[in-house]
């Protein structure tokens, strides 16, 4: 099918490169207000450009949407009213309720996805099938300080892919959450059922972390979202102290997990959806859903609650 890609920002960039690679698409075409900048991406990826949103929606069957997150419910608007079957990357909007709205006017058969990349992580399909009973969980996600200019706090530019994970992969339970934190460095203890769930999202960071963290009675769990490797620890029962030190051996798996590039993933997913019309993964309900409990983190940021 024939694909387009709206915004040539470093994740525009990504969905260029490898929408390029995928052997289900046949043309490609490239818009941005920066036009030099799409000939640029367009060139490097043997993709043609666009002059105008228009233009580039009369020679395609779907869409990738990656422009600025305030400028997500206008441009969104515009495609999706046209029946263009749409990716925006996350999140879906820049408030939770413009998110509703835009759900309202999605018309009838049109495939309308959000890319929250770390759904297609191959660690959160394999934790998911041998999490059970969770007594504790755990996610950190740490950036050093980058150029990159964004709208949002780090709730909405990292720890949203934590919420997504936490609220549609290992959990369906409501979350209590209490936050503190700036719109650089915060934290929020949640409640799932009976689960303590700990989130934690920096951007000034001096190491980047992306990991997660899961005990239960018997093992404990833990994933690193970079090198997509997941280790299980297994008590067998040996305690001992030496040097009035205390030892405790443990019995350490490596779980098996075939290693993917998940953006990869997310498109071949969509296109999917555009050819069967199925439901993508994420839905813009699940999205709005994740904007609403990162609206409520902030809240707490911002006054204390």
């Amino acid at each position: 099918m024939d694909v387009g890609v709206i915004g040539t920002g470093m994740m525009g960039r990504n969905h260029v490169r490898i929408y390029s690679e995928l052997k289900p698409v046949q043309s490609l075409f490239v818009y941005d207000v920066h036009q030099d900048q799409a000939r640029i991406v367009a060139e490097q990826n043997n993709a043609e450009v666009a002059g105008s949103i228009q233009e580039l929606l009369k020679n395609v069957d779907a869409v990738s949407l990656c422009v600025p997150t305030p400028l997500h419910y206008q441009s969104a608007q515009e495609i999706i009213t046209t029946g263009m079957n749409t990716l925006i990357e996350k999140p879906i909007c820049l408030t939770s309720a413009e998110g509703h709205e835009l759900i309202k006017n999605i018309p009838k058969g049109t495939i309308v996805g959000v890319g929250h990349i770390e759904r297609f992580n191959p660690i959160v399909k394999e934790i998911s099938r041998i999490i059970a009973n969770p007594l504790y969980v755990e996610l950190k996600r740490h950036n050093p300080t980058s150029s990159r200019i964004t709208a949002s706090s780090v709730v909405e530019d990292l720890m949203i892919h934590d919420i997504d994970i936490i609220l549609h992969s290992l959990f369906q339970d409501p979350l209590d959450v209490f936050s503190r934190g700036t719109r650089d460095v915060a934290m929020a203890l949640c409640q799932c059922g009976n689960t303590p769930v700990y989130l934690s999202a920096s951007r000034k960071a001096s190491k980047k972390i992306r990991m997660i963290h899961i005990e239960q009675e018997d093992i404990t769990i833990e994933g690193d979202f970079m090198t997509q490797e997941v280790y299980i620890y297994r008590k067998p029962g040996l305690y001992s102290v030496e040097n009035e030190r205390y030892v405790q051996e443990n019995i350490v798996e490596k779980v098996q997990v075939t290693k993917k590039e998940p953006l990869r993933d997310e498109l071949l997913s969509f296109l999917d959806s555009v050819r069967t019309g199925k439901d993508f993964p994420v839905t813009p309900e699940q999205a709005v859903m994740n904007l609403e409990v990162c609206e409520h983190i902030v809240r707490g940021l911002s006054h204390g609650n």
